[in-house]
């Protein structure tokens, strides 16, 4: 549960501005050390989950990846959205919701502090990483037919 303020913090402490800009094609940009987040994004928790995406590709992405048509950018990314989804909900996440009896996407999301699409995409990341489950700990973790997880008690 990252809030759009730790990532505000976390942004200045890497010595990154952000700024909320009237962006046109994107809910985010990074160009160098300056993050732009689209000044008309209504919420925080949506504004989170574009500066993490933000921040993921501050730390994985080499050169202009604005261009999606070439495989390079697209892997870069893949590598900038998945740093996001494993900060903002991870495995542990879901575990985390699933201990808190969250029962539901939405309910989930907004125990873990992100958009609901944002949990959906991360668990879609997570099905095409694990496949139909991951282990972790003691727990289970299901992505098919659906999302569920299931504690191993020894």
């Amino acid at each position: 549960m990252t809030s759009y303020e730790a990532l505000l913090d976390e942004a200045h402490k890497n010595g990154l501005v952000v700024k909320e800009k009237p962006l046109k094609y994107n809910n985010g940009r990074i160009k160098g050390k300056r993050i732009a987040i689209r000044k008309d994004i209504e919420t925080t928790t949506e504004k989170a989950c574009v500066l993490a995406e933000e921040l993921g590709h501050h730390y994985t992405a080499v050169g202009n990846i604005l261009d999606q048509s070439s495989d390079y950018s697209r892997k870069q990314e893949l590598k900038g959205r998945v740093m996001a989804y494993n900060k903002m909900v991870g495995l542990r996440g879901i575990v985390d919701a699933y201990n808190n009896h969250c029962q539901n996407a939405n309910e989930a999301a907004e125990y873990l502090g992100v958009t609901t699409d944002f949990l959906n995409e991360a668990i879609s990341c997570y099905r095409s990483k694990y496949g139909t489950y991951a282990t972790l700990d003691n727990y289970v973790i299901f992505f098919e037919p659906h999302l569920g997880v299931l504690e191993i008690k020894e």
